[in-house]
């Protein structure tokens, strides 16, 4: 894997974790009890994007360090994974 390449799957585990994290310890401002006239109830209670990219760039260390160790460490590769589907020949 080149840094290039690196980055590039770094870059795509950061962004599918940052919107699993996203809903995370998000509160409406109903549950709050503040709704802000001309909102709706349901929109969020305020900006929260600072702890979800925090969240999302931690998940994604730890997530692409096991991918690191399982390739370059271990020797795995995507031919070690068992084929689940039946071979159709």
């Amino acid at each position: 894997m080149s840094w290039v390449s690196g980055f590039a799957v770094y870059f795509i585990i950061w962004w599918v974790t940052l919107f699993v994290v996203m809903p995370f310890g998000l509160k409406t401002q109903e549950e709050d009890g503040d709704v802000t006239l001309g909102t709706t109830a349901s929109a969020p209670k305020g900006p929260h994007m600072r702890r979800a990219a925090l969240r999302a760039t931690v998940i994604s260390l730890l997530v692409f360090a096991l991918l690191y160790v399982l390739t370059r460490q271990l020797g795995y590769s995507f031919e070690d994974i068992p084929s689940f589907i039946p071979d159709f020949q």
